[in-house]
């Protein structure tokens, strides 16, 4: 059987052109306390793979492809993936090393988080700009640790894994570590059964809705490149080492979870508003003001875009399938969190009933791949173009207790690298069991350990302090 293949959409061209510097390396990384079975984890794989025509694919790179993209989907009719495992040993040298390069005046980290660190910046496509190369969409890693551990990590191209993908993956890779039946079940199989990968989003925006006059689009590429260069960012530390990513957690207990979440509910928001809201009253007071001056800064909210579709998608479409929302705060200094919340979710809303995350799409698709080639399009040539990301609707988990007993599930981090282009902070927010987990991912040495942890500190601090009025 002769694999399909399909050009990359234009979104999906953005992520190829921003994986190789070091931006949409996705990873679910999964800390188990029962002894890893590696023959059963590998059909569990597969499976998982053969379920997903996006999962069985390889990137291929052609200039002398005859269409807008250079970058195409190749589907492989086998699942080909091979899990790579690490003993204890091994593992161990991989700490070490990532130890001695570590800043040895930040708290040390745990294994678990520096082995997510560690394969967040493993970059399988840094090269996939080679003539005629061919590289995989899709690996996993098992990693042994002391006491009977295991880390499983999962790295996939963003092109093919937005969020709403990592979520179902993990889910059902779950399902079938555990023995259950449902792992590649119904909207899988038919999609399966084609053999080819979905449609790219711009694809499937209803008719119209992407559409807009040339002077408009004009304006509006006009309006978001003078905006970039008056944006303002967290101060800099290091803008010319090479970059990775690195991640600080943001975690609130089961009681202030719910305050915050009853807060945003009492106020007809989303929680990505609380979020937002904190970041930048995080930020802004990290800056120092010799004189008093306010300052303008860029958020972007992915939004999934699945539900409003044609035709409509569930989350077992595998894929990318996020659209992004820019808008930009001024601030003064004197913003309180449920206001400047409530300001920055309508912001957003309205710019979404405006449809702006569908029109908007191919211009700051183009304007991503510029920044891309041209650093110094931005400040400092730093590629920030955003203070802080987040989503539009939080991930809600409450499979904690019960994956525990089934698979030893003791934690999980999934998110994806920033140390190319975007935002100073990527927030990646999951309530589990009712307690708040937000990854934030940030790029070293643009911005220090020390640094990011004492914003994501003062950021929960703001959360905290804003509630206690809340009534639950």
């Amino acid at each position: 059987m002769e694999p399909k293949s399909r050009a990359v959409g234009g979104t999906e061209h953005s992520w190829c052109s921003a994986v190789p510097g070091g931006t949409g390396i996705a990873v679910l990384a999964i800390l188990t306390s029962k002894v890893s079975e590696l023959l059963p984890l590998q059909n569990a794989l597969q499976k998982l793979q053969h379920s997903h025509p996006i999962l069985m694919s390889r990137l291929l790179y052609n200039p002398a492809l005859n269409t807008a993209s250079p970058f195409s989907f190749i589907t492989s009719p086998n699942a080909f993936i091979q899990l790579k495992t690490f003993d204890l040993a091994s593992t161990s040298d991989i700490l070490e090393h990532c130890r001695l390069n570590a800043d040895p005046e930040t708290e040390p980290i745990s294994p678990f988080h520096v082995i997510m660190e560690h394969e967040l910046n493993l970059n399988s496509w840094c090269s996939s700009t080679d003539i005629s190369s061919k590289s995989d969409l899709f690996y996993a890693t098992n990693y042994a640790l002391e006491d009977g551990k295991w880390v499983l990590v999962l790295r996939l191209h963003v092109s093919a894994c937005d969020r709403t993908t990592a979520v179902s993956l993990l889910k059902e890779l779950l399902m079938l570590a555990s023995g259950e039946e449902g792992g590649g079940g119904g909207v899988e199989k038919e999609m399966c059964s084609k053999e080819e990968v979905g449609l790219g989003i711009e694809s499937l925006i209803p008719n119209g809705l992407a559409k807009k006059a040339l002077w408009a689009r004009g304006m509006n590429m006009v309006g978001y490149s003078v905006d970039s260069l008056r944006l303002s960012n967290l101060k800099f530390n290091d803008v010319k080492s090479p970059r990775y990513s690195q991640v600080v957690r943001l975690q609130m207990d089961q009681f202030e979870t719910e305050r915050l979440v009853t807060g945003c509910k009492d106020r007809g928001i989303k929680l990505c508003g609380a979020l937002v809201a904190a970041g930048l009253i995080a930020a802004h007071s990290s800056r120092s003001h010799k004189y008093y001056k306010q300052k303008k800064y860029g958020v972007v909210t992915l939004t999934d875009c699945r539900s409003i579709l044609e035709p409509p998608l569930s989350s077992h479409n595998f894929g990318f399938y996020h659209a992004a929302i820019m808008n930009t705060h001024v601030m003064k200094g004197t913003e309180k969190l449920w206001e400047l919340a409530t300001k920055a979710y309508m912001s957003m809303a309205n710019s979404k009933k405006s449809n702006k995350h569908f029109s908007d799409m191919a211009d700051l698709n183009f304007l991503m791949r510029k920044a891309v080639e041209s650093p110094g399009l931005t400040a400092a040539s730093s590629l920030r173009t955003s203070v802080i990301s987040v989503f539009e609707d939080t991930v809600v988990d409450d499979t904690r207790k019960t994956l525990k007993e089934a698979v030893g599930l003791e934690d999980y981090m999934g998110c994806s690298s920033v140390h190319g282009i975007g935002p100073s902070i990527a927030l990646f927010d999951t309530i589990r069991d009712g307690r708040l987990d937000c990854v934030c991912v940030y790029p070293a040495p643009l911005h220090s350990r020390e640094q990011m942890v004492e914003l994501v500190g003062n950021m929960k601090r703001v959360l905290v302090e804003g509630c206690n009025d809340v009534v639950v």
